[in-house]
């Protein structure tokens, strides 16, 4: 019991740390030179060579759609592609298999091992990925209080080039002001009015930056499933696809899912089937629609906690059987824009 504690606190803090790097690295757009093998302070980059057989226990530090990073203890990363065979799975304990997941559930921060060959772009094709039910609640801990960093990081340093522009705009038309104020005769009500508005937008430009970390609910929709079941419905398929036209048709946003059941059966059974109907929206978002994974906000099973009815009736077990997906938008991208009104004024 004690060992399975130290594990649990250890990934977590290993996990945490990670984050927290990768964080750093993307906000500070630090700019490093770029050799044959790509290395950094505290991390070098490895080639597996075509047809190679390895077996790579790590942490993931990166994730994309179809590929993620993992850095083992002497920290090296290695490149990992996944394919429709590639097998997920934890690890199983005596006399029984694990259990297999969705590839989304392959998270940044998990700590895994992955066994495959090299591949003709020096990645490691995963045929086997495993890991530990703990670590894997550890990971989903860390990326829940974890904001999209990712998403943020990138809105953020397209933003920083516009706010460079306006703040130029904006000196260039407060020198103008004040030659005005000096020179026009009765001028200086116009200027000191303009001058606040100029001010004003200024403060404008600094709360939409504030916002960039600052997402709100735009829609959210909830999708019903029978007993035992995580098959969608057309009338849960009818739901996906508008919110899937709505999100697609919106700048900065992210899709938040939550999988729930009602109170029959068990804990175990309730959390792995909660999470099997959160997977099959996401599923079906990205397959029909092409949603970007990164849009997506980690899927997770609460089981049957949180019930939106009374677990006592019929009707109300309907209810609960559900999936809640909330479509997010970030509240700096959406603000209008700062402006500037320029007042002349005559005596």
């Amino acid at each position: 019991m004690v060992t399975t504690k130290f594990r649990t606190v250890a990934s977590t803090a290993l996990a945490v740390s990670v984050l927290l790097i990768t964080a750093s690295m993307a906000l500070s757009q630090t700019t490093t030179s770029t050799t044959t093998s790509t290395t950094t302070s505290t991390s070098s980059a490895r080639s597996v060579t075509s047809g190679q057989k390895m077996k790579v226990k790590g942490v993931v530090v990166r994730r994309d759609a179809d590929t993620f990073i993992v850095r083992d203890a002497n920290g090296v990363d290695t490149t990992v592609r996944l394919s429709d065979t590639t097998s997920v799975k934890t690890n199983g304990g005596f006399l029984r298999s694990g259990s297999n997941y969705a590839q989304t559930n392959i998270l940044r921060g998990l700590n895994l091992e992955v066994e495959g060959r090299g591949n003709a772009g020096g990645e490691l094709a995963a045929e086997k990925v495993r890991f530990s039910e703990s670590d894997m609640r550890v990971a989903r801990s860390v990326e829940s209080r974890a904001a999209p960093l990712e998403e943020r990081a990138s809105t953020t340093e397209t933003k920083l080039t516009q706010v460079e522009e306006n703040a130029q705009r904006l000196s260039g038309q407060l020198d103008e002001l004040a030659a005005v104020a000096n020179t026009a005769k009765g001028g200086a009500k116009a200027a000191q009015d303009t001058a606040d508005a100029a001010v004003a937008g200024v403060n404008e430009t600094n709360e939409r930056i504030s916002a960039l970390d600052d997402y709100v609910p735009q829609t959210t929709t909830a999708v019903n499933f029978k007993v035992n079941s995580a098959v969608l419905s057309p009338d849960a398929k009818t739901k996906l696809d508008e919110l899937a036209t709505r999100a697609l048709n919106t700048k900065g946003y992210v899709i938040e899912v939550s999988g729930y059941t009602d109170s029959t059966g068990s804990l175990q059974k309730n959390r792995v089937l909660s999470q099997n109907r959160a997977d099959a929206v996401i599923r079906y978002l990205v397959e029909n629609h092409q949603i970007p994974l990164r849009r997506v906000v980690t899927p997770y099973g609460y089981g049957k906690t949180n019930p939106v009815a009374d677990n006592t009736t019929r009707e109300g077990r309907e209810q609960n059987r559900r999936v809640e997906i909330k479509l997010l938008v970030n509240k700096g991208l959406t603000a209008p824009a700062p402006t500037i009104k320029t007042t002349t004024g005559t005596e």
